[in-house]
């Protein structure tokens, strides 16, 4: 198997190009020479309050180096990919922040060994500089039923005690306090991941296989595997799952969890996981919370501590007081903190009614009028052409299209041909185009059936009770053509249905000064045109639509948009030569 592929230059230089991305991108930041440490640019803040130290291996963006800002971590101390950072890099950025006027140093530490070590020593190295130094472990993961000795992971719930130990730490208060209080709110934080895939530290294998269609409960951040081997299934069932793992009384490392309590939640991605996929878990955590009488405060949701490439999701809850809620409000600077609003999600109501919305005619506001029977006539005649010609179109769809064209003419044929059965042909045309326009809005679906829609539509402005006549037809047709080209973009000559229906449209303008009795003869004509320019589009280079995209020597027949177009024009000739 070969290492993943990865968008970098080189594995030695990857991590010092990320944090020098981070650097460049971000107005607050900076590096510290000769270290792999990013600290706040504005270090002489600092004065006279703590500073806040937090860091470990990369391969976790945005953490840690996201989260530094005023309100949240003064510097970050980054390792290699999953690697530990060295002591004389922590202790530079400790040094660095007591010489900036710091009156002490928190440092807050994920429980990994190598964190646990290599953070210990630097503190005992700065004790004996003179720093006044304290560090938190963060030790929240919920996986294991019977923890080692090495005891519980630190996980995404490292950023919760980020954002409220600096918050507290900007307000002034001191270095026991800040300790005292996340100590506490570290009991009610825990966190369980779940992934769809492994991921590879850049030159490296993948961290452990995962068959397809299998998932992994329970996995650390650094591609470690979990605790439970599984198969796929629906996101309210994995969500389910991770929640009652997290909250089951009988493992050790449980988050007690009751109904009533007010949590904040972290929906966070891997690494991988689509916005779409985030956002499915998302709703499904909240619900499968509520549904526990959990009132959820907060939801954060998005990429917080990822693992590299992983494709998948950890969810962290914090159980929260008022006092937490405003901590975790309080305004940052840093980054990659999410601008969240600071309304409870539990108890909001998500719902705005929309407003009503009708295109189809009322079944007891419509009467048929002197030209009802012709129309129904003609519509009737259109459906009967349109099915019979479903696999003639379908065929020429498929030498430039998805090959459908055929069908989508016959949902619409269909769809217009029960609604017939059952309601009134309206004496006004314009009524009937209002009507038709609703039911291939609903029923064709695709851009045949919103351009269809728009066409009927702004046509339909023009058939009024008192208008009529052969020139209002021929308005209503010109302004339907019209706005096809204006939305939709092509024009005649792009080999598209407007090839038939523009030069026809052209003919049926005449109307409009043609004394009565040449009324059959300028249609005649009209629908000559509209054969004809069907045919035309044989020899015509595609410029918009799906068939625009395809090579121009693979498109030798007509189009199939401009070919129904002449068969709707042939069947309404056909019914009024018939004299009905």
């Amino acid at each position: 198997m070969q290492p993943q592929k990865k968008l970098i230059n080189s594995v030695d230089s990857c991590v010092d190009e990320a944090l020098w991305g981070l650097v460049r991108a971000s107005g607050g930041l900076s590096l510290l020479t000769g270290h792999r440490v990013v600290v706040r640019s504005d270090l002489q803040s600092l004065k006279g309050k703590v500073a806040l130290l937090s860091g470990g291996g990369s391969g976790h963006e945005p953490a840690h180096g996201g989260y530094i800002g005023a309100g949240m971590l003064s510097a970050a101390v980054a390792g290699g990919v999953f690697a530990s950072p060295p002591p004389t890099s922590i202790l530079a950025a400790i040094l660095s922040l007591h010489n900036a006027g710091a009156s002490g140093v928190l440092l807050i530490v994920k429980n990994y060994t190598g964190d646990r070590l290599n953070f210990g020593l630097a503190a005992e190295q700065a004790r004996n500089h003179g720093v006044t130094v304290d560090m938190v472990i963060v030790a929240e993961d919920c996986a294991f039923d019977r923890p080692s000795k090495a005891g519980r992971r630190g996980l995404c719930g490292t950023v919760f005690i980020h954002k409220l130990a600096g918050a507290l730490a900007e307000e002034g208060c001191s270095l026991a306090q800040i300790v005292s209080t996340v100590t506490e709110v570290l009991k009610g934080i825990g966190t369980l991941g779940v992934s769809l895939s492994p991921c590879s530290v850049p030159g490296c294998l993948p961290s452990f296989e995962l068959l397809p269609g299998d998932m992994e409960l329970g996995l650390g951040i650094h591609g470690e595997p979990g605790i439970k081997r599984s198969k796929v299934s629906s996101a309210d069932e994995v969500v389910r799952t991770m929640i009652e793992h997290m909250t089951n009384p009988d493992s050790q490392s449980h988050l007690p969890l009751q109904s009533g309590d007010t949590v904040v939640l972290c929906v966070n991605n891997l690494g991988a996981l689509s916005c779409l996929e985030m956002s499915v878990v998302t709703r499904a955590a909240i619900s499968c919370l509520e549904d526990r009488g959990v009132v959820v405060a907060r939801a954060m949701s998005g990429s917080f501590m990822t693992s590299l490439e992983m494709a998948g999701v950890s969810l962290t809850l914090m159980k929260a007081d008022q006092e937490v809620l405003r901590l975790f409000d309080a305004r940052t600077s840093a980054p990659a903190w999410p601008n969240l609003s600071s309304i409870s999600v539990s108890g909001r109501s998500c719902v705005t009614e929309a407003p009503v919305m009708s295109t189809k005619p009322q079944d007891d506001t419509q009467n048929e009028g002197p030209l009802s029977p012709v129309m129904r006539k003609a519509l009737e005649k259109i459906c009967s052409t349109l099915l019979e010609k479903q696999e003639e179109l379908n065929s020429l769809d498929r030498a430039a299209g998805d090959g459908d064209c055929g069908n989508t003419h016959a949902q619409a044929a269909r769809a217009i041909q029960e609604w017939l059965q059952g309601h009134v042909v309206p004496g006004c045309p314009g009524r009937l185009l209002s009507a038709l326009a609703g039911l291939v809005e609903e029923k064709m679906g695709g851009s045949s059936g919103a351009l269809y829609s728009l066409f009927l539509t702004a046509a339909a402005g023009h058939m009024t009770e008192g208008r009529s006549n052969a020139a209002a037809w021929a308005a209503a047709m010109h302004a339907g053509t019209q706005a096809m080209r204006r939305y939709g973009g092509a024009d005649p000559g792009d080999r598209t249905m407007l090839d038939a229906l523009c030069p026809a449209v052209d003919e049926l303008m005449k109307l409009k000064t043609a004394p009565p009795a040449e009324h059959m003869a300028v249609l005649q004509k009209a629908v000559q045109r509209a054969v004809s320019g069907a045919e035309s589009t044989r020899d015509l280079t595609a410029r918009a639509g799906r068939a625009s995209y395809i090579s121009a020597d693979r498109v030798t027949l007509p189009d199939p948009g401009a070919v129904a177009v002449a068969a709707i024009f042939t069947a309404v000739m056909e019914t009024l030569q018939t004299g009905n």
